[in-house]
């Protein structure tokens, strides 16, 4: 009678799995988020595939080189490892949404998400053309949907106008178009060594205290061509996904369940404290009752596997 009557619904379709990439040969555990590892290129068509054949339908690849400079240069070369791994998922499972994160952060030396000016501060304008020339390389790839995620101010509007120059109309955007300043992204720091040698993210990430700004964000990302949101992160910010389903009802809401978010349920459980398979459907049902329509979640091959044997 409960699951006849049930509001909200939560199945594997509705997840996207993180993938951090590397130009390594061997899988590497991340020790703040037990049971993530980073995988080397040449092997994640491998996991792509069981994700797939567990029902989730999407991925999002977080590309970390051996190399990094202080431009990022590396974020769009051809032979890229992020670009690598897209051809290699692609021709492994094409059926699979690919989607890649956009950004300066794991393949700059300083770590920042942007081209940094003579003070050590991000430039803005000068970070737009690099995003999109990220995407146009990703999308050359095959990747399906390109995620720019530094909170640049007009990174929706400069990577669509160079994805349709390049002849990639049928690229999708899914702009992070709220993402906090949270003390919740330590473990992906650690995952994707992007921790900053100086200065910190607050000058173009939320202040976690506005919610207006947040609408105001997602409102210039829509004007400028995004065809996806993402609230990041997810469960400290329900009130957010909740009034940008509202203010947005017709396009694709995304919420990313973060590293720390991962990390806490995962110590939780660990400890005895909690039990990690109901409190985890526990968390993600709040997100999608919330509004969002997909999840980012690093527990998405293993919700894959719980929901398949019927919900709890």
């Amino acid at each position: 009678m409960r699951q006849l009557v049930r509001e909200t619904t939560l199945a594997a379709e509705h997840l996207i799995a993180p993938i951090f990439v590397t130009e390594g040969t061997a899988r590497e555990a991340v020790a703040s988020m037990p049971g993530v590892e980073r995988v080397p290129a040449d092997a994640v068509a491998a996991d792509a595939v069981a994700l797939y054949r567990l029902g989730v339908r999407a991925v999002i690849l977080f590309g970390i080189p051996n190399v990094k400079d202080a431009e990022g240069s590396g974020s769009f070369a051809d032979d890229g490892v992020t670009q690598r791994a897209v051809r290699a998922i692609k021709a492994a499972v094409p059926e699979l949404v690919v989607i890649t994160d956009v950004c300066l952060c794991e393949y700059t030396d300083h770590g920042h998400c942007g081209v940094l000016g003579a003070d050590g501060a991000p430039l803005n304008d000068a970070t737009l053309p690099v995003l999109g020339r990220i995407a146009v390389s990703h999308a050359r790839a095959g990747a399906d949907i390109v995620a720019p995620s530094g909170m640049m101010d007009g990174m929706v509007g400069t990577i669509r106008a160079a994805l349709d120059a390049d002849g990639h109309t049928d690229v999708a955007i899914l702009s992070y178009s709220v993402k906090y300043a949270s003390a919740f992204y330590g473990p992906f720091r650690d995952a994707a060594a992007t921790s900053l040698r100086t200065g910190d993210r607050r000058t173009h990430q939320m202040d976690p205290a506005n919610a207006r700004e947040a609408m105001r964000e997602a409102d210039l990302d829509v004007s400028e061509g995004a065809d996806m949101l993402m609230v990041k992160p997810a469960l400290v910010y329900l009130d957010i996904v909740h009034a940008l389903r509202a203010r947005h009802p017709a396009l694709p809401l995304v919420a990313y369940q973060v590293s720390g978010e991962y990390a806490m349920l995962k110590a939780a459980a660990a400890n005895g404290w909690l039990d990690e398979r109901a409190t985890v459907l526990e968390t993600l049902l709040s997100i999608r009752r919330a509004g969002a329509d997909a999840i980012i979640t690093y527990f998405a091959g293993d919700v894959a596997r719980w929901l398949h044997d019927g919900w709890p």
